[in-house]
């Protein structure tokens, strides 16, 4: 795949099942954007060719939603801009957990609802296939862990139903290690592929990352009480 003359892109085979979640990652400049685009349909590539199982349904979730302060947009509007009735958008909020927000500004939401808003538009059309571009991006640590863990549960719900898969794209391996089944490495090619923890062991994954990302796993704890999206402190489940 050439861009302005450049190569961006040589030699990449991707390819997602149904019920997979494959995450993406490489460093910035290695062609995730160019590869997502392909996928999505928005940019043809120079050679090769994108095949797509017939009647496919692609939810995609962007990295960054810029709104303007003095544009009056509620979360409402905003999802039933998408066609949609009401209430698929209630059932789309209320899947990821933030159907309180229905009437709010956009504005007005935290990082983590923001990206829960995001995600629910993706899921409003029933997707075969989820491209989440950086869906944590802005989420806290405690946010991440949950973002993943509803990313996983939707995958898992979709058994019986839509057999969605996913595509997520990410900076980072370590932040994902418990939420995906395979993991592509690309740096304008791929450079490595395959289980998570068979692709930290990778000669190429450590030539980019370095060993210090084996240090930056995500630390996980027990104790009685839980953070909402919006940042308050609630009961733990069960308590």
């Amino acid at each position: 795949m050439q861009f302005r003359g450049q190569e961006v892109l040589t030699g990449i085979n991707l390819h997602v099942s149904p019920r997979e979640i494959v995450t993406l990652i490489g460093p910035n400049g290695a062609g995730k954007t160019t590869l997502v685009r392909i996928i999505l349909g928005l940019q043809q590539p120079s050679s090769g060719q994108r095949v797509v199982k017939k009647g496919l349904r692609i939810g995609y979730m962007p990295q960054k939603l810029h709104i303007d302060d003095t544009m009056p947009l509620t979360v409402n509007r905003f999802l039933r801009l998408t066609g949609c009735r009401l209430t698929a958008v209630n059932d789309a909020l209320g899947r990821t957990g933030v159907a309180r927000v229905l009437h709010s500004p956009l504005q007005s939401l935290s990082g983590g609802e923001l990206q829960r808003v995001l995600l629910a538009r993706a899921l409003l059309h029933k997707p075969h296939l989820l491209v989440l571009d950086e869906p944590v991006q802005g989420v806290d640590v405690t946010g991440q862990k949950e973002l993943y863990q509803l990313i996983t549960d939707i995958r898992d719900e979709s058994k019986e139903q839509e057999n969605c898969a996913v595509l997520m794209v990410s900076h980072d391996l370590h932040v994902v290690m418990a939420s995906t089944d395979k993991v592509v490495c690309i740096n304008r090619h791929v450079c490595c592929y395959g289980h998570p923890q068979q692709v930290r062991q990778d000669p190429a994954y450590l030539q980019l990352f370095g060993r210090e990302s084996d240090e930056l796993a995500v630390y996980t704890h027990h104790h009685d009480h839980q953070h909402g999206v919006d940042g308050h402190v609630q009961p733990a489940k069960g308590k």
